[in-house]
């Protein structure tokens, strides 16, 4: 054996070394030298020096080992990150203070209490060594920075006892170092924190788990945030935001979710984690909301990899609840249906997606789900038991996997009865709580709201096992006529139940489709059970109003009576029990009616027994007052007109005239059923031969400016981006409105709406190059509107700067974008000129002077950005070469950064059709007619001498004013040609802003159009609210108002406006919208022919008929029936149409 070297603190230093240079090498030998370091440390310690007499001890020997591994950790400090070498010293580093505390624990159980309590030498030397950290913590050298954090966050974890002082001192420094500029300091400082937010205890907030929260939602690197996510313990507290990154934008941050986070078999999990920390990731401890969150985040992500960890997660959850709760039916089974307790199973598709995803990914589950005859037993079928059987079989129907649905189900009469038995008990349930409310009326007992809870619980269970079930049997086969009969006559009955409730009746609707043998027949079903449940009303009316008179005595012969059928009684006679009662019946055949038109593809013609319940039940309910009644009968009417195309043609205004005073539930409705209409009625209303394409279309756009909910507004953003999608509306001006509607600094907190046009505009422009071509035409004039918006909102944050709009436009205008999608369709080119040619209107907007330098400097910035393709027309590249050639000679810019962008981007055009553009002569090019109109825009430009310099317009100061919108604009422009584009009035408002000089025509011309008669409105449009000058709803207007706001040009010729044409303007006012009914008077809007365009000469000579004709002329609702004097204005102005 060698002989054993005696400790010597002069060899200390070189020893370390050694042991050190083992350790870089590999992580293999880190025990072998762990052992050996402590082993010198324990020498060392032994070591000391007595000073001052002896009355103190000098620590020499724990002071040199401090000091040669603080100096071997000094050498790492530098080092930059990615050096594998530095990364395992640090890591021997964080496994010798985990090595020493362990050996520091042992020592302290042999000891007296007193003792334990002093410091030892592994606590100093931890102190010593954590000083020295906390100095790097504060370098300027980032590397320093992050290799001092990193040290702290490998040590940080094993530490037992620690000093209060440094504990504070540890826990400020991290917390800075927690918002470092660096992101990897930021992870190592995060990781640290993880590790001793549990033993914060602060005086003051924030604490450390709310910093690591606020950091984990807002810190913009995804390594913080997955750092983060996968160390910090879950909690109530913490739980929301771990959950929240389910919609992080990074997927490996998503997945660490449902891997890492929420899985308890994640690996080293249960060495890592208390037992307190697993019970809060268990699906028990999570809201049955957080379940739901979890489940729809991540089967519906797009990155399949969280797709399927999201679907190993819900695996590994149904096994963790299949142990805790088991079944005697059988093990997976039991596993399948407390799992499904974990969801409410029927407000969101979470759980049957859930269970879909499991039976994809275990088909061992599958393979033992068995539904025994005693499993249909109605007594024991509960609402996870009827929704399993379900989901197997549409899964299976889906699959195509007929075997194992033959084997598993019943024949179709045992599922019939089920359902029937269903039925039964809870119309019982229903007889018996309607008598125990008469028996227990008045009575103060506080168990009844207990069983009344219950009793509701209970009926709930009854309504959502039938529901299932019938959705079931609308997959079944029914080549058994025994079960088809059986099922069809339930069905039938059970439709004809007044307390049927509605869910369930559309699901008998699905079955009754499916057992008809053609749409006639479900028609015809339907239409009987509506007669009766009405005529049954009747009955009942009958029976209360007493004996019938007709009796006979003993001994006469009883006179034959005729069975008509008895009209109902009119609303005004009935007491208040009989109208609720006809009411719920009415309300009962409206849903029927509503399930029946909506599973109906045939024509309105082909179907006669439909014409009867039109005008005995859906036209009464459009003309009632009361909101419900109301709304299921405009429902049922929009219904009837997709499949009755002259129905929808005299209908189609009734529906407009109900979007303008309707509430908003039924506003929404009613927009649903006007775009319904529309896409099924294309050639009628917005097809190339329709006379009434333009009004529609106006009053879209008219309703979109005055509307205040956001709902409503969202709606009619998805309705008109569908018909501009499927080429309905062509309109440049609904595109504008849209593009400003998106941009609108007021629609920011509107995100359905901001969504759907977030998706539309890209697919609206890349699926065709025409689509793009006009984007490219209306970018000009958005430009101009989104520049005044950005001046008028420059202090909030949310306000789309110009640049960013325009960046848009260069991209949702790019060819290359369009090239994909066209290369597929036949037929269709890529119109890779789009750029130039918006490249010639930017070149023609810099030539106006009343742009600032900045949106000068952002259209110059544009022009970088556009798409320069290969080859292009002569044409087209000579006028923009001649443009930008004059603007450089008449307009220059003044701006360096803009003259440097101009000049890159002419050079670049200059140089890339250099052959093309060498023989060009500008003589020559100006005898082509139609370059007319460009030489006569150039010569119009003034030039400027170099000393001049334009200043923009200034803003004038004073109150805001309403500014006006597309429709309004339009609606001028074509009452300056004489016509009036709608109904809208004008008013003069006194003195206010002057508006621009119009110059279509001349004053005396305006002056004559003011006073003509006989124009007739092209829409007919409900009159809309009056604006009150100076109010303050003017401040607060909605953003297509705001956004539609027409710039302020000015023409070449008309540089000579002098202050009394600015008086007239002012004294002309802004046409104001129309105002609703005053009270007192009434005021009816007129109606138009749609048959015949708008002229004046016309409409002077047949004023009469412009007032008689309208599109519901002619209409199949027509009656006689005369409004009652205390009926209510909505009521008379339905009774005007029908």
């Amino acid at each position: 054996m060698p002989a054993r070297t005696t400790f010597s603190l002069d060899s200390l230093s070189t020893n370390i070394s050694k042991i050190f240079d083992q350790a870089q090498s590999t992580t293999a030998n880190h025990q072998k030298n762990l052992v050996a370091l402590h082993k010198l440390q324990t020498e060392a310690a032994t070591c000391t020096e007595s000073v001052q007499n002896g009355m103190s001890t000098k620590l020499t020997g724990e002071r040199a080992f401090e000091d040669a591994f603080i100096n071997m950790i000094s050498r790492i400090l530098p080092v930059k990150k990615g050096a594998s070498v530095a990364d395992r010293i640090l890591r021997f580093v964080g496994s010798y203070t985990k090595f020493m505390v362990q050996k520091d624990v042992e020592e302290r159980k042999t000891k007296d209490a007193e003792e334990a309590e002093e410091d030892t030498t592994s606590s100093r030397f931890i102190i010593r060594v954590f000083r020295f950290l906390l100095k790097g913590c504060a370098a300027k050298d980032k590397t320093i920075r992050y290799r001092a954090v990193q040290c702290m966050a490998e040590m940080v974890q094993y530490l037992g006892q620690i000093d209060e002082d440094l504990y504070e001192l540890l826990r400020a420094a991290l917390l800075e170092r927690i918002r470092d500029k660096e992101s990897v300091v930021r992870v190592q400082a995060a990781l640290a924190l993880c590790k001793i937010c549990t033993a914060d205890e602060p005086d003051e907030p924030p604490t450390i788990t709310d910093v690591l929260v606020d950091t984990l939602c807002h810190d913009p690197s995804p390594d913080v945030r997955r750092v983060i996510l996968t160390n910090i313990p879950p909690g109530p507290i913490t739980m929301p935001a771990i959950l929240s990154r389910t919609r992080d934008v990074d997927a490996a941050v998503r997945r660490a979710v449902y891997t890492v986070t929420l899985n308890p078999d994640a690996p080293g999990k249960e060495e890592s984690k208390s037992e307190l920390e697993l019970d809060a990731t268990h699906p028990r401890s999570l809201t049955i909301a957080q379940r739901e969150l979890i489940v729809r985040n991540g089967l519906g992500d797009r990155e399949e990899t969280v797709k399927a960890a999201a679907v190993k997660l819900l695996t590994c959850w149904m096994d963790l609840v299949g142990e805790s709760a088991p079944e005697p039916e059988g093990e997976k089974p039991s596993n399948v249906v407390a799992f499904l307790g974990l969801f409410d199973l029927f407000q969101t598709s979470a759980p049957e997606d859930a269970l879909i995803s499991v039976f994809g990914a275990r088909p061992d589950v599958l393979d033992t789900i068995e539904f025994p005859p005693e499993y249909w037993d109605w007594k024991t079928l509960t609402p996870e038991r009827a929704f399993l059987a379900r989901v197997f079989t549409e899964h299976c129907v889906t699959t195509k996997d007929d075997a194992r649905l033959e084997s598993s189900l019943p024949v179709v009469g045992v599922i019939a009865l089920a359902i029937q038995d269903t039925f039964n008990s809870y119309q019982e349930d229903l007889d018996k709580e309607e008598e125990d409310n008469l028996l227990l009326a008045g009575m103060d007992d506080p168990d009844l709201d207990e069983q009344k809870a219950r009793r509701e619980e209970i009926q709930f269970d009854r309504e959502v096992v039938m529901s299932e079930l019938l959705k079931l049997a609308a997959n079944l086969d029914y080549a058994d006529e025994v079960g088809r009969r059986a099922m069809f006559q339930l069905t039938r009955a059970m439709i004809s139940r007044h307390a049927l409730p509605e869910n369930v009746i559309m699901r008998c609707l699905d079955v009754l489709r499916k057992l008809s043998a053609s749409e006639r027949d479900l028609i015809r079903v339907v239409v009987e059970v509506v007669h009766e449940l009405r005529d049954s009303g009747l009955d009942e009316e009958r029976d209360q109003s007493g004996p019938d008179d007709n009796e006979t005595n003993f001994g006469e012969t009883p006179a034959t009576q005729k069975t008509v059928r008895a009209l109902p009684k009119p609303t005004s006679e009935l007491s208040p029990e009989q109208k609720a009662r006809a009411d719920a019946i009415d309300l009962k055949c409206l849903s029927l009616c509503i399930g029946m038109l909506e599973r109906v593809n045939g024509r309105f013609e082909d179907n006669s027994t439909l014409e009867g319940i039109l005008g005995e039940l859906i036209v009464p309910a459009v003309k009632r007052k009361e909101l419900l009644l109301r709304e299921k009968g405009l429902v049922s009417l929009g219904l009837c007109c997709l499949i009755a195309r002259r129905m929808a043609l005299n209908s189609f205004q009734l529906f407009l005239s109900q979007v303008q005073s309707a509430p908003e539930v039924l506003k929404l409705r009613v927009l649903q059923i006007v775009f319904d209409i529309l896409m099924v009625n294309e050639g009628d209303f917005l097809g190339p031969g329709s006379t009434n394409g333009d009004r529609i279309v106006e009053f879209l756009l008219h309703v979109l400016e005055n509307e205040e909910s956001e709902k409503v507004q969202a709606l009619l953003c998805v309705g008109i981006s569908k018909l501009m999608l499927s080429g309905m509306i062509t309109d440049d001006r609904v595109l504008r409105s849209l593009v400003l509607v998106y941009m609108s600094p007021e629609t920011v907190d509107n995100l359905e709406l901001r969504q759907c046009l977030t998706y539309f505009f890209p697919v609206f422009c890349y699926s065709s190059p025409p689509n793009q071509r006009r984007m490219q035409k209306i970018f000009v004039e958005v430009f101009t509107q989104i520049c005044q918006i950005h001046k008028e909102w420059e202090e909030d944050e949310d306000v789309i700067t110009p640049l960013q709009a325009g960046l848009m436009f260069v991209d949702w205008t790019d060819p290359m974008r369009a090239s994909v999608v066209a290369k597929k369709i036949p037929g269709q080119e890529v119109d890779e000129s789009i750029h130039i040619d918006l490249a010639s209107d930017i070149t023609k907007t810099l030539f106006r002077d009343d742009l600032t330098k900045t949106e000068k400097k952002t259209l110059c910035q544009l022009l970088g950005k556009l798409h320069i393709p290969e080859t292009i027309d002569d044409d087209k590249i000579r006028t923009l070469k001649l443009l930008m050639h004059n603007l450089r000679n008449r307009r220059p810019l003044r701006e360096a950064s803009s003259k440097n962008a101009f000049n890159k981007f002419e050079a670049t055009l200059t140089k890339k059709f250099e052959k093309q553009l060498e023989a060009f002569d500008e003589t020559e090019y100006r005898q082509l007619e139609h370059l007319k109109e460009l030489f006569e825009f150039l010569d119009d430009i003034i030039p400027l001498s170099d000393d001049e310099d334009i200043e923009p317009p200034k803003k004038r100061a004073g109150r805001k004013r309403r500014s006006e919108s597309v429709t309004t604009d339009a609606s001028s422009s074509r009452a300056d040609s004489g016509e009036e584009g709608s109904s809208i009035g004008s008013r003069p408002r006194g003195k206010g802003k002057a508006k621009r000089r119009r110059l279509s025509q001349s004053d005396d011309e305006s002056d004559d159009n003011k006073t003509e008669r006989g124009e007739s409105p092209a829409v007919v449009i409900a009159p809309t609210r009056v604006m009150p000058r100076r109010s303050a709803a003017e401040n607060a207007k909605k953003a297509v108002t705001k956004s539609m706001k027409p710039p302020d040009s000015s023409s070449e010729g008309d540089d000579e406006d002098d202050e009394d044409d600015d008086e007239e303007e002012e004294e002309e006012g802004t046409p104001a919208p129309p105002t609703r009914r005053a009270s007192g008077n009434k005021q009816q809007p007129k109606r138009t022919s749609t048959s015949t365009k708008n002229n004046p000469k016309e409409n002077d000579d047949n004023e009469d008929a412009a007032g008689h004709d309208s599109i519901m002329d002619d209409s199949i609702m027509d009656t006689s029936i005369e409004a009652n004097d205390d009926d209510d204005e909505d009521a008379e102005e339905v009774d005007d149409i029908l």
